[in-house]
């Protein structure tokens, strides 16, 4: 696993604040306007044309609640983002966009960010998991779950889990300490990796430090943007019954 395996990165009416978090969503704008325009049919008849001219955008016309739902269908079932085309890739971005939106105004300080997490997608598929997600590393390594744990008051647990050849289940874990730089903006420093395959179980590598943006946050997804640009969807994990 890389050092910077991955990071940390309401859905509600856009009227309403969200009963847990203190929210300021954007407000859609309508935006309309007619124009006048002459138009000389005959000598003796001049007809005033009106046209009404919307302008509009997908946050426009679609919610939180739908966005979540698409950025979902795109993202799960698609190996973190590795089976995605390029065209698949932006079709996410354009949604984390429009959902940046309706974000909460301090989401580092929301308890929604509690809790555990899978990681759905990242817009750099191999970062989530580092060498064991690389084209190579995935011939030898099969994935079987990313999951990062955020618990109160600072601390992170990021997990691979994987089947070596096969054959050995085995998993690289990171803890890591969390810092608020500001209402958005969160710097995780992890210690050395920890892999366990079989009954194997060490320590490599030194202490890793990641920056990201928290961009969007409520009851199912949060979804960050790292210091270098990647896109992380990250889904609330379901409880069992």
């Amino acid at each position: 696993m890389a050092a910077a395996a991955f990071s940390l990165a309401l859905s509600s009416p856009a009227s309403k604040p969200h009963k847990l978090c203190t929210s300021y969503y954007s407000k859609p704008i309508n935006a309309s306007f007619s124009a006048s325009l002459p138009c000389k049919r005959s000598p003796r008849t001049a007809l005033k044309i009106v046209r009404a001219v919307s302008i509009s955008s997908p946050d426009l016309r679609t919610g939180p609640d739908d966005l979540v739902a698409s950025i979902l269908s795109k993202v799960n079932q698609s190996d973190g983002g590795v089976s995605l085309t390029k065209e698949e890739h932006k079709e996410v971005a354009d949604v984390a966009q429009e959902l940046q939106k309706y974000c909460v105004e301090a989401p580092v300080k929301c308890p929604l960010i509690f809790g555990e997490w899978d990681v759905v997608y990242c817009s750099v598929p191999t970062s989530p998991g580092g060498g064991y997600r690389s084209a190579f590393g995935r011939l030898f390594f099969k994935t079987k779950e990313m999951i990062q744990a955020v618990e109160a008051p600072d601390t992170v647990r990021n997990k691979v889990s994987f089947t070596a050849l096969g054959l050995l289940d085995g998993e690289v874990s990171l803890k890591g300490k969390l810092n608020a730089l500001d209402e958005k903006w969160i710097q995780v420093v992890f210690e050395p990796p920890e892999l366990k395959v079989g009954g194997l179980e060490f320590r490599y590598g030194g202490q890793s430090e990641v920056k990201l943006q928290i961009t969007y946050i409520d009851e199912k997804i949060r979804l960050g943007l790292g210091s270098r640009g990647s896109l992380f969807v990250f889904q609330r994990r379901t409880q069992a019954a």
